[in-house]
């Protein structure tokens, strides 16, 4: 189909029309295409292009909690729903947008037009605590860091059951899923290697019987590399995924754990960057930042705790 598309379409290439199906943006005859790989059948084909964006993101003027900052770098506590820089379907209001307002143009650049001072993100839906280079030379030395893996990051994630032991060590490979080439998954061989560090820090609502799972849980979770989704993927892998989590999350949760979700306004994976600590790349002072997890997860461990 896209193929077929792109030969019929010369001006749109086959990556982009691949991009537009996925958006839901073509259709066959009023239907909408779901994938490209089928084979182009006759109708009257639809596709709507959206316009085109700056090539330059745009500064917002986007209101940020600003936990550090100095000439060289910014310390913020990105809310849930902000994607960390621009890409597709979320163009705008990113960090990076609200960082040039903030920032002007004291931004490093070093990330590139797209990603100014950006050097680690946390995935949209996931809050907490980011640093971001204002300077080329922290944005070198940021970078060094987090290759080096001499970072402190702790997450904080409330999950479906609770790993078992209580506290461990999940070394895998991680790379991405042969049958859905959107998702991470643990793999045998290929991939790169995912180190995470967890702890069981509460268990709700135990079951009486002897050895039952509890059917919640909230789990602490430390980082030793940074691998795309590595948490969401390890704990799914220990068969406690994320609460919330429309990726990894495989299986429902407990009628009861179902409810508190609805009742708390959580409609994300429930993943706090609780910590985030550095050697300050041109200082040398050592920076550490906490901050708790935001109203929607406060809120649901409450109601978990009551069950």
């Amino acid at each position: 189909m896209d193929k077929a598309l792109s030969n019929a379409l010369p001006t749109l290439s086959r990556a982009r029309l691949q991009a537009l199906i996925a958006e839901g943006a073509v259709s066959r005859d009023g239907l909408a295409i779901t994938g490209g790989s089928a084979r182009a059948l006759p109708g009257t084909y639809l596709i709507v292009v959206p316009p085109v964006a700056p090539a330059d993101p745009q500064p917002e003027a986007i209101p940020l909690t600003v936990l550090f900052e100095d000439a060289d770098l910014i310390v913020v506590d990105k809310p849930a729903g902000m994607a960390a820089h621009p890409a597709p379907g979320s163009e705008t209001g990113t960090l990076v947008n609200a960082l040039l307002h903030h920032c002007g143009a004291s931004l490093s650049g070093i990330g590139g037009v797209a990603r100014p001072g950006i050097v680690h993100r946390l995935d949209k839906d996931t809050s907490g605590v980011m640093v971001a280079a204002k300077s080329d030379r922290a944005h070198a030395g940021l970078s060094k860091l987090f290759a080096a893996h001499d970072i402190e990051r702790t997450y904080i994630a409330l999950t479906r059951g609770a790993p078992t032991p209580e506290r461990g060590r999940i070394e895998t490979l991680i790379g991405r899923s042969s049958s859905d080439r959107k998702k991470m998954a643990v793999l045998k061989s290929g991939g790169r290697t995912a180190i995470t560090d967890y702890v069981v820090q509460a268990r709700f609502a135990v079951p009486a019987k002897a050895g039952a799972a509890p059917l919640a849980a909230r789990v602490a979770c430390t980082l030793h590399t940074g691998r795309t989704h590595q948490i969401r993927v390890h704990l799914a892998s220990k068969g406690a995924p994320i609460l919330g989590d429309a990726v990894y999350g495989s299986g429902s949760p407990a009628t009861a754990v179902k409810a508190a979700i609805a009742e708390a306004g959580l409609t994300r994976q429930a993943l706090h960057a609780a910590v985030l600590g550095f050697v300050h790349p041109v200082s040398g002072e050592k920076l550490r930042f906490e901050t708790p997890p935001p109203a929607d997860m406060t809120r649901l461990e409450a109601l978990l705790s009551a069950l």
